[in-house]
């Protein structure tokens, strides 16, 4: 096994998991079920089978992440985050369920207790406040906070608020391109 599971984790035979990814206490990982390399999947975690994980991602404790969710690499999910993937629930199976698939983009981050709805696409370096509700697209390096979730300020690649000259603190500058920002 090159991958570290406690001893109180479920890791189903026919899961995919990357080397140096570490799965604590009380997680579960279903069949099907792919998690990239050095990957922190903490205590209580639900990884359901057609989940896509990248690498170097990181799910705080209590992250279910169902069918139809992909998290690109770097990606960082805070606790209790919750993602949806049924738009009309119902306690009984319909014939006629639509799977929504949802995106999380490279190196954004998801904070605690954060809600997205099924069908969105979290841009690149995107920075979801937490406990925000997500129910549209949001675009790369976008921070949004609130019920619904609205756009307060750009990101850095490193997580920081950029300033009005679209400069951060760890040095980096960017500038508007396209609609979006790009490094300069």
């Amino acid at each position: 096994m090159s991958f570290f599971k406690h001893e109180r984790a479920i890791v189903h035979p026919n899961a995919k998991i990357g080397e140096g990814t570490r799965i604590w206490a009380n997680a579960n990982i279903l069949d099907g079920a792919v998690i990239g390399e050095h990957c922190n999947i903490c205590d209580g975690c639900y990884v359901e089978g057609g989940a896509v994980i990248g690498n170097h991602v990181t799910l705080k404790n209590g992250v279910a992440v169902f069918k139809g969710v992909t998290l690109q690499d770097d990606v960082f999910v805070g606790a209790g985050a919750t993602f949806i993937n049924d738009r009309y629930p119902r306690s009984h199976r319909k014939d006629d369920w639509i799977l929504e698939k949802t995106m999380v983009q490279k190196g954004a981050t998801i904070g605690a207790n954060a809600t997205l709805m099924c069908g969105v696409n979290i841009g690149s370096y995107a920075v979801i406040g937490a406990g925000s509700v997500i129910l549209k697209d949001v675009a790369n390096h976008h921070i949004v906070v609130g019920n619904p979730a609205k756009k307060i300020a750009w990101a850095c690649s490193c997580g920081r608020v950029l300033d009005y000259g679209f400069k951060c603190t760890c040095g980096i500058s960017y500038q508007i391109k396209n609609n979006t920002i790009v490094p300069l």
